[in-house]
C-alpha cells in the first residue's frame, strides 16, 4: 500500500488523523498494472507525446501524487509497457512454437500467433511498443531492442530451418524473410479494420500464403 503524504490525512478532533478516502481508494483500487494498461490506452489513442501524466492521473481519477507513487516519470510508464508487450510476445508465440517439433508446422503457429497478438483489442502493449519506440531514453531503449532482436533472431533461425527442410530454390535469404515477415505482420495495426474487408482469418491465410509461396518455395 502506497504511504500517505500529510495533505492526505483529515485532522480530527485536533489530534487523530485518519486517511482520506480519496487516498485510500488509490491506494487499494490502483495497482501498477492499471496504471500501465491505461496509459497504453492513452497512448495508443492520443500519441505517447501527447499524453501527459496528468491525463494519466486524470483517466485513473488518481491525484498525480498518487500516480507518481508508481512510476517516477512517463518515459518508465513507456518502458514497463514495452516491456510487458515483449512478455506477452515471449509468452504467446516463442514459448507456444518452441513446443512443436515440425519446423514448417512451428514457423506457420508463430505467424499466427504472432498476427493474433497484433490484432487482440486487449493488448494495446503491442501497438504501443510498435509504435512509440523512438521516445525512450536511450538506456532503456538498448534494453527493449535487445529483447526485439532475440525475437528476429529467433525467427531467421527458423525460416533457415524451414528452407533447409524443403530443400528451397527461393534466393530469399533467412535475414530478408525474417525482415519481410515481422515488419509485414507489426504493420497490420496501421490499416486492420475490425469491420473491414480482411477479416483475421484471411490475413492469416493470405500472409502465410505469401510467405511460403515466395520466400521458402
Amino acid at each position: 500500500m502506497c504511504e500517505l503524504s500529510g495533505d492526505a490525512l483529515v485532522e480530527q478532533k485536533g489530534h487523530s488523523a485518519i486517511p482520506s478516502l480519496v487516498m485510500l481508494r488509490e491506494a487499494t483500487i490502483e495497482p501498477r498494472q492499471e496504471i500501465l494498461r491505461t496509459a497504453a490506452r492513452l497512448f495508443q489513442q492520443q500519441g505517447y507525446d501527447a499524453t501527459s501524466m496528468n491525463d494519466v492521473a486524470a483517466a485513473l481519477k488518481l491525484s498525480k501524487g498518487g500516480l507518481y507513487h508508481h512510476f517516477q516519470s512517463k518515459d518508465e510508464i513507456l518502458f514497463h509497457i514495452m516491456s510487458h508487450a515483449m512478455e506477452i510476445t515471449e509468452e504467446r508465440v516463442i514459448n507456444v512454437a518452441r513446443r512443436i517439433d515440425d519446423p514448417e508446422e512451428r514457423l506457420r503457429t508463430l505467424i499466427r500467433l504472432h498476427i493474433q497478438v497484433v490484432l487482440s483489442p486487449e493488448d494495446r502493449e503491442i501497438t504501443v511498443m510498435l509504435h512509440e519506440n523512438h521516445p525512450l531514453p536511450p538506456a532503456l531503449r538498448r534494453k527493449i531492442n535487445g529483447r526485439k532482436k532475440d525475437y528476429v533472431h529467433f525467427v531467421e533461425n527458423l525460416i533457415a530451418e524451414v528452407q533447409r527442410q524443403r530443400n528451397s530454390s527461393s534466393t530469399v535469404t533467412p535475414r530478408a524473410a525474417t525482415f519481410a515477415l515481422v515488419g509485414m505482420i507489426n504493420w497490420i495495426y496501421q490499416w486492420y479494420k475490425p469491420d473491414g474487408p480482411l477479416t483475421g482469418e484471411a490475413i492469416l491465410r493470405q500472409f502465410t500464403d505469401i510467405f511460403f509461396r515466395g520466400a521458402v518455395a
